[in-house]
């Protein structure tokens, strides 16, 4: 049960601190590698901005910095779960979510919404 509650202590320090300190003033944190060498949104831009948002309870706002993110969360949380549990009784995960079909449409997913993000028609869903 270590590695699971270390996960999630580790995980809500985290968005604690990003929901104290806010990614909308400069100089708080780095800027995106990605973004500051090619002027465009990586699949994760607008994460720190939707963590803030998700701490201070504006779902849309959150929704809106990052729509990828935000909808995998309540999936990260079901193999969270998963994993405690598994813990707890002494044995491994067993899910369907890692298989070759599902980490292919993951993947694939993230490739579309990573263009689309950057196209002039897909600008609603840049941070």
């Amino acid at each position: 049960m270590a590695a699971p509650l270390g996960v999630l202590a580790a995980g809500a320090a985290g968005a604690a601190f990003v929901g104290m300190v806010s990614p909308y003033e400069a100089g708080h944190y780095p800027v995106c590698p990605f973004l500051a060498v090619t002027g465009l949104s990586c699949p994760g831009c607008g994460g720190l901005r939707m963590t803030y948002e998700l701490a201070h309870g504006r779902l849309a706002e959150a929704f809106s910095k990052n729509a990828l993110v935000f909808l995998l969360l309540p999936v990260g949380g079901y193999l969270w779960g998963l994993w405690t549990v598994a813990s707890w009784r002494g044995v491994p995960v067993r899910t369907r979510l890692g298989s070759r079909v599902a980490i292919v449409a993951l993947t694939g997913s993230i490739l579309v919404f990573w263009v689309l993000r950057n196209l002039p028609q897909g600008r609603v869903l840049a941070p």
